[in-house]
């Protein structure tokens, strides 16, 4: 499976970051770079950051030499960064920090992203994970939910749908497996990411971004 990787670079604001993707797409247009690259890289412009995404260090340090051209040209003063995705911290970092190899390090890893969750969770007192839980009829639904709001839980319920919050993802799935003890029959319950969750209450909200295919 092909790593990923991508080359970030924040300039003054959204409209020069726009003209800066655009730019980048021509040049790499103009020259048999296009061709080597293909359609290995995509460009997301997001406010004032352009990022380009690869599927490998070469094809990200030839995006980086081209954004830097780019930028030299036109006389930006910013700098690039290659990172790389880590798949365990769920996090981007400088491609100078190697991958964790043993088990040991993959757990230490694991480790420091379960402690940031929950630390950014519990300072912005938004959920970084969340279930949503069905269950089979109504009455199930409001039992249930009386019983989470009793164990100190907090909970919203929606007709037949009962959603919670929890600070990492290893507390999600130990609510999730508690749940899933007490519930009846046929209940559905769904663990997924939800840093835009607010726990009090649950409002869900969406970065935009502009994608370009080279």
């Amino acid at each position: 499976m092909a790593d990923d990787w991508r080359v970030a670079v924040t300039v003054s604001h959204a409209a020069r970051a726009g003209r800066l993707a655009q730019a980048v797409r021509k040049r790499l247009a103009a020259d048999d770079r296009y061709h080597r690259l293909g359609y290995r890289v995509v460009m997301s412009v997001d406010g004032p950051r352009l990022f380009l995404y690869a599927d490998s260090e070469d094809a990200a340090r030839e995006a980086d030499r081209v954004v830097r051209e780019v930028l030299a040209l036109r006389q930006l003063n910013a700098a690039p960064a290659v990172d790389r995705w880590h798949p365990v911290a769920q996090d981007w970092q400088d491609a100078g920090v190697p991958m964790p190899q043993s088990d040991d390090a993959v757990a230490a890893e694991r480790r420091r992203l379960m402690e940031a969750e929950a630390k950014q969770s519990r300072a912005t007192g938004r959920a970084a994970w969340q279930l949503r839980v069905q269950l089979p009829s109504l009455r199930a639904a409001v039992d249930l939910a009386g019983r989470l709001r009793a164990g100190g839980h907090p909970v919203v319920r929606r007709w037949k749908y009962l959603i919670l919050g929890a600070d990492n993802e290893e507390e999600a799935c130990a609510l999730a497996e508690m749940i899933r003890q007490g519930a009846p029959a046929n209940t559905s319950i769904q663990v997924s990411p939800a840093a835009h969750i607010d726990v009090r209450p649950f409002v869900v909200g969406e970065a935009a971004a502009v994608f370009f295919y080279l």
